[in-house]
């Protein structure tokens, strides 16, 4: 069975930083390429950033290029999302995904429990 479970989130003030993880189970994890994702609240899942199994690239949205970090460490089959200059929109249900074809069709894609991010003075 897959398992993603995500932590490391919290409340944190505008202009903070959250480091969230994630440890899988149940697959390969050095073979996929892995996912953040976030939901804010009323609204549908989104992707964040993503890192290759192959070779390491790393891909952001733009609103969190130069902000976030994603990486992972495949021998504790980890991944991690280093989040620095917090602002309130950036506020959601973070996921930690194992990808599908397609970043266009993410329902499809297999994803864990999620961790709360909240950013607000």
């Amino acid at each position: 069975e897959v398992q993603l479970q995500a932590s490391g989130g919290g409340l944190v003030q505008p202009g903070g930083s959250l480091r969230l993880s994630c440890v899988a189970f149940g697959f390969t994890f050095e073979n996929y390429d892995m996912s953040w994702l976030r939901q804010p609240p009323g609204k549908k899942p989104k992707w964040v950033s993503g890192i290759k199994s192959s070779d390491g690239s790393t891909y952001y949205v733009d609103s969190v290029k130069g902000r976030f970090t994603i990486s992972r460490d495949n021998a504790k089959n980890a991944l991690y999302l280093q989040m620095n200059m917090l602002i309130p929109e950036n506020r959601a249900v973070d996921y930690c995904a194992k990808e599908g074809a397609s970043v266009a069709a993410i329902d499809t894609w297999e994803w864990g429990q999620g961790t709360q991010v909240t950013v607000s003075s």
